[in-house]
């Protein structure tokens, strides 16, 4: 077992870019509600309160028994979690005069403190607080402050356990990296062994200690997280996993064959199944984009349930399921990040009577990624762009019919081939293009046109929660959309939609 590092969440929104931090650094940590503490054994090196959108002194504030934990571990508070310590060992906290909100500069007072080892004297952190440390206990040492807060960090004496009223792990901070590392290598004594080559490892071991020769289901996508699951199990068990990968109509041009032929070329048993007349008969005359998701989601589950009873003695389930989908799919009893369930977490081995297995469910993304190269998967896979589980069918604005799509796919592939040939498409979270339900009137030579308009989209993102339009050079949209005009009939009118998220999503639909 892992060294790791327990998080107990109090439900900042930045409780998983703290993990994140961690986890750069090639340490094992986890993240638990702070009502949920899991067993504390000789594998755990420390322990992180995270902040909260609650104040200490509200009456149904979040609370912990701090004597679980207080002298067993060293322990890192940050922000709320600095605020509770202070309170809750006989300091006090109170309104602050002015709600210290964004850039700071924190000057060290105390370098004897060793969670400031190597930082500079005075460093710019994020502030995010609307309370402030207005009286420490005695046994508490001051380390470093800020022109509006005294007590920007503290010591107890003789104990290994800290407070900081910054975030080291948001970027602005710009020695919180370091800080983190102080805390998790130098004070936690963590080896920073955790890395893609030792999960891989690790993970093959636990999968063929608990699958044995059982056979295994796995639904494929074509996206990074099915694709490395696949890998993972496939390096385990071999044979005795079968993929999966269900044609719905609604893929991007020639992605239903290219993605056979590169999971084939990789090994993998893969069945791939055409049942995009299935799914187009279904949305005939539906236009409402929360019916084509349901309609959609529900036609694979029944496709995919049906090719998997075609298998004989298959006893698990194997998903794709991510370490954020694991975590908001756990109520944190009330704080700030909206808890949502996932399909990968419930609601579709219910209905095939199978065991899950989910190889990923420790992992964020970007660690995934990071897997699967190790993994040897080609980066046409691993850069792969989010794409949405309806596919093409909630960019086809309106009614989806296997003309319209078509349509789509073609554009769409204009598209996506010019920024891979202008060494933009890795520069890019997400792109694609979006066929909407009005047409426009045009001029081709001598004819009149009336034909339909497409929307390009590109965001820039790091997690898809908030996203940036990308700032396209001109001449590269100039140029794509002569190409879709020209080579796609029956589209006379290129968009681009400059709008950002929030107020609007990604998707259209």
């Amino acid at each position: 077992m892992h060294q790791k590092v327990i998080i107990l969440d109090f439900g900042s929104q930045y409780t998983q870019l703290i993990a994140r931090r961690i986890r750069e650094l090639n340490v094992y940590c986890e993240i638990h509600p702070f009502n949920r503490i899991p067993k504390l054994d000789s594998t755990v090196k420390g322990v992180i309160l995270s902040g909260s959108p609650y104040s200490v002194r509200d009456y149904n504030a979040p609370m912990l028994n701090l004597y679980e934990i207080k002298g067993k571990f060293p322990i890192l508070g940050i922000c709320y979690g600095a605020q509770l310590l202070s309170q809750t060992l006989g300091g006090e906290v109170l309104p602050s005069a002015i709600r210290e909100y964004g850039r700071a500069t924190l000057e060290v007072v105390d370098y004897s403190c060793p969670l400031f080892k190597e930082i500079a004297q005075k460093s710019q952190v994020w502030m995010s607080h609307g309370d402030t440390i207005a009286r420490v206990p005695d046994n508490f040492k001051i380390t470093a402050s800020t022109v509006d807060v005294k007590v920007g960090a503290f010591q107890i004496l003789g104990e290994q356990t800290y407070g900081i009223q910054f975030h080291p792990e948001v970027y602005h901070s710009v020695e919180g990296s370091k800080i983190l590392k102080n805390f998790v290598v130098d004070i936690c004594g963590c080896d920073q062994s955790w890395t893609p080559a030792s999960f891989v490892d690790d993970t093959v071991l636990t999968l063929r200690s608990m699958l044995g020769n059982d056979r295994v289901v796995l639904g494929l996508s074509g996206g990074v997280d099915s694709s490395v699951a696949a890998m993972l199990l496939h390096r385990a068990i071999g044979k005795n996993l079968s993929c999966i990968f269900v044609d719905n109509g609604l893929l991007r041009k020639n992605e239903f064959s290219q993605v056979l032929e590169s999971f084939q070329s990789l090994g993998l048993n893969v069945v791939g199944v055409d049942a995009s007349q299935r799914f187009y008969q279904q949305l005939k005359g539906i236009t409402d984009p929360e019916q084509k998701r349901k309609i959609i989601g529900r036609l694979f589950i029944e496709v995919f349930d049906e090719e998997a009873h075609k298998i004989s003695d298959v006893k698990w389930l194997g998903q794709g399921t991510i370490y954020p989908d694991v975590i908001e799919s756990v109520s944190v009893n009330g704080p700030s990040a909206t808890i949502k369930s996932h399909h990968n977490v419930g609601g579709l081995p219910e209905k095939m009577n199978f065991k899950v297995v989910e190889p990923l469910r420790l992992l964020f993304k970007d660690e995934v990624r990071r897997v699967g190269r190790e993994l040897g998967l080609p980066l046409s896979i691993l850069n792969r762009h989010p794409f949405p589980g309806p596919g093409l069918g909630i960019r086809v604005l309106g009614e989806v019919s296997p003309d319209r799509v078509a349509l789509l796919q073609e554009a769409d592939h204009i598209y996506i081939q010019g920024l891979r040939e202008a060494g933009l498409y890795d520069k890019i979270w997400q792109a694609g293009a979006i066929l909407l339900p009005v047409q426009s009137v045009g001029v081709m030579g001598d004819e009149r046109t009336y034909e339909y308009v497409v929307a390009l989209r590109a965001v820039t993102s790091t997690d898809g929660m908030t996203a940036d339009w990308y700032h396209f050079p001109y001449d590269f949209l100039a140029r794509i959309s002569n190409e879709i005009i020209n080579r796609v009939k029956g589209i006379n009118r290129v968009v681009y939609d400059i709008s950002s998220k929030p107020p609007a999503t990604i998707e259209w639909e």
